[in-house]
């Protein structure tokens, strides 16, 4: 649980192209086994400290013919920004992805003071 005491609370949201490999070969649509991609995301404005992150799939373009194996997730989370990460495996193809992420978190507050 994060409790936000006495500072604004803000919202920033954001739609990333993560990759689009049908049109290239990329491995994404013509390899195997693990693969991953990773997509650097920097607020518009820095969060007084680490927000909370949630990502989901907003566009997934995919092969039908095996199974589909996927994980999203916001890892190396600052009050700057983070990393949105797409896995899959095996046998899985994937055409086309965009993620779409929502962090949450408190802001500076005017009356914060920088004590030195």
């Amino acid at each position: 649980m994060k409790l936000f005491s006495s500072h604004p609370v803000a919202i920033q949201q954001g739609d990333e192209a993560m990759f689009s490999d049908f049109e290239n070969g990329g491995d994404m649509w013509t390899g195997s086994g693990s693969r991953e991609r990773r997509k650097p995301v920097l607020f518009e404005q820095t969060f007084r400290s680490t927000p909370v992150v949630m990502v989901t799939i907003s566009l997934w373009d995919v092969d039908t013919s095996a199974a589909v194996r996927a994980e999203v997730k916001a890892e190396n989370v600052t009050p700057e920004g983070f990393e949105l990460v797409f896995r899959t495996w095996a046998d899985t193809r994937v055409a086309r992805l965009r993620l779409g992420w929502t962090a949450i978190g408190d802001m500076r507050n005017e009356d914060d003071w920088d004590v030195i």
